[in-house]
């Protein structure tokens, strides 16, 4: 098979196209034909030399911890998937998707949601990111006000959309005017350039009362104005990873949280899909041969959504 890979660590010009084994499967692994994969800031990290687990890697690494495809072999465990299936999945942190085919455990693997592609679903697990801001260390209500920094992102593009769903009024710290234009087509109640706008102005006007909660998914100035401006009582979430990290003070909870993915996560995300009826921003897309350029426009920030390399079409499969 054709894979994305390095052979040391470095920049973008690392990356390179090999022929690989395709890899086997275990008793609780599925084997998928790669559709979509994402390309995401991690995945830099690790091609400089960051590793989730602190273990070195094997050469050649195989990057990509996101994506969407179809089965083309089940582990002799495995139940709930079926050649054919059409699925999205998680690799984290072992990754692997920059191929034309991975081995994942069945657990992080989940079936298309209805009304989603394998192109969008290639670009969606920020949603099991997303989701657990929104519900799980927030708790957002129908009727609270939330600000989400770093709207126009993989994160928070979906992260907007779940909030409207649970019924929250929305003020969005995007990235640039286009950033500002796209959180406003997803639904956003307010918006503004995080980065050279007026954020206490802006917030002030749209909650004067305060806002009830925020969400914190990039670092910046902007941070610390929006939450001098949780009202006493209220709440600030952010995911591991962020920094700077959000400081606490006295009278505001303040809420880290990690991703979680599984068989219940999955479901339940699914279901939010589908009611919200999801749209899935792609920033950019790129070839599986174009892997470096697809990380040189990673670096080239804003990123507003998220970047994918299409591994092949559908009618290829």
């Amino acid at each position: 098979m054709r894979a994305a890979a390095i052979d040391a660590f470095g920049g973008p010009d690392s990356l390179s196209i090999h022929v690989l084994p395709v890899p086997p499967i275990a008793a609780d692994d599925v084997l998928i034909a790669t559709h979509t994969a994402g390309v995401a800031p991690w995945d830099a990290a690790m091609r400089e030399g960051w590793s989730p687990t602190g273990h070195s890697p094997q050469f050649p690494l195989v990057l990509g911890t996101d994506g969407s495809g179809t089965i083309a072999a089940v582990g002799s465990k495995v139940r709930s998937f079926a050649v054919g299936d059409q699925v999205y999945a998680v690799s984290y942190p072992k990754g692997g998707f920059y191929a034309e085919y991975i081995a994942v455990p069945a657990e992080q693997v989940s079936h298309l949601p209805r009304g989603v592609d394998l192109g969008h679903a290639g670009a969606m697990i920020n949603g099991l990111t997303a989701l657990p801001g929104i519900d799980d260390a927030l708790a957002l209500q129908r009727g609270e006000v939330v600000a989400i920094h770093g709207a126009s992102g993989s994160v928070g593009t979906l992260a907007l959309q779940l909030a409207k769903l649970r019924g929250a009024r929305v003020f969005a710290l995007a990235s640039g005017a286009e950033g500002v234009a796209l959180v406003r087509r997803l639904g956003a109640d307010g918006a503004i350039d995080g980065r050279s706008g007026d954020v206490e102005e802006a917030v002030r006007a749209f909650a004067p009362g305060g806002l009830d909660a925020a969400l914190i998914l990039a670092g910046g100035p902007a941070q610390k104005p929006l939450l001098n401006l949780v009202r006493p009582g209220g709440r600030v979430a952010y995911p591991n990873g962020v920094e700077p990290a959000p400081q606490p003070r006295p009278g505001l909870r303040v809420i880290a949280y990690d991703g979680v993915d599984g068989a219940r996560e999955f479901q339940r995300f699914n279901r939010a899909v589908e009611a919200a009826k999801l749209q899935i921003p792609i920033a950019a897309s790129f070839e599986l041969a174009d892997a470096a350029k697809a990380h040189e426009r990673l670096a080239a920030r804003p990123v507003l959504g998220k970047i994918v390399l299409r591994i092949r079409n559908a009618t290829d499969e």
